[in-house]
């Protein structure tokens, strides 16, 4: 997955669990640590800007709270991206309004300043690198850099093809990526075609005469 989709990728990590019910692959610290080390090749740069490294990141319960919160702020701009649609029917009356999100956002971001650093070895091509303050805490620098790159999602033009998925029981969002998309997935696009068949039969069942 792109960088610029990692917020999606963070905001999908609530989801649909097969059952009728939804998932959350960060309901422990467990979960978090794996989707952390999952997408290193996306935190690698930010997270070595402290003194830490995205594949041997291990979360605590602080670093979660700081990346749930991030979510949440995330999911409730996500809401307020898809409008007029509806947004996902796991976020609908759960969320902050858009501008308690956007003040949890941007504070996010602002937990850690970073600054560039370029590197230019006499034997290879200049480089940039990025080096946070001090040593800043895990949590801290994790909400950072999860805020900035929703930032950057959200101020980039893929916000304008952000849909939330509108399949039965499926609360994932997604970006359109051509015209004729629907769903976030095919399985989603097959599950709402069976549940438009269903329904079809039984507004045809209940208008039959007896």
């Amino acid at each position: 997955m792109p960088a610029d989709h990692l917020a999606l990728d963070l905001a999908v990590t609530i989801r649909h669990d097969g059952h009728g019910g939804v998932a959350d692959d960060l309901a422990e610290p467990e979960g978090l640590t794996r989707w952390v080390r999952a997408h290193t090749a996306e935190l690698q740069a930010d997270l070595a800007a402290g003194p830490h490294t995205a594949a041997g990141f291990t979360a605590d319960a602080a670093a979660l709270t700081a990346a749930v919160e991030v979510r949440t702020a995330v999911r409730a701009l996500f809401a307020r991206a898809v409008l007029p649609g509806p947004p996902s029917s796991a976020d609908a009356g759960r969320l902050p309004s858009a501008a308690q999100a956007l003040d949890r956002l941007n504070a996010a971001a602002a937990l850690v300043p970073v600054t560039p650093r370029l590197d230019w070895p006499q034997d290879g091509p200049p480089a940039e690198h990025r080096t946070a303050a001090g040593a800043p805490a895990a949590a801290d620098l994790l909400a950072a850099v999860l805020a900035r790159h929703a930032i950057g999602f959200l101020a980039g033009p893929e916000r304008e093809m952000l849909r939330a998925c509108p399949a039965p029981r499926c609360v994932r969002y997604f970006v359109k990526e051509h015209a004729r998309q629907e769903w976030c997935k095919p399985s989603c696009g097959n599950r709402a075609r069976v549940a438009r068949h269903h329904a079809k039969h039984r507004a045809a069942a209940n208008g039959a005469p007896r």
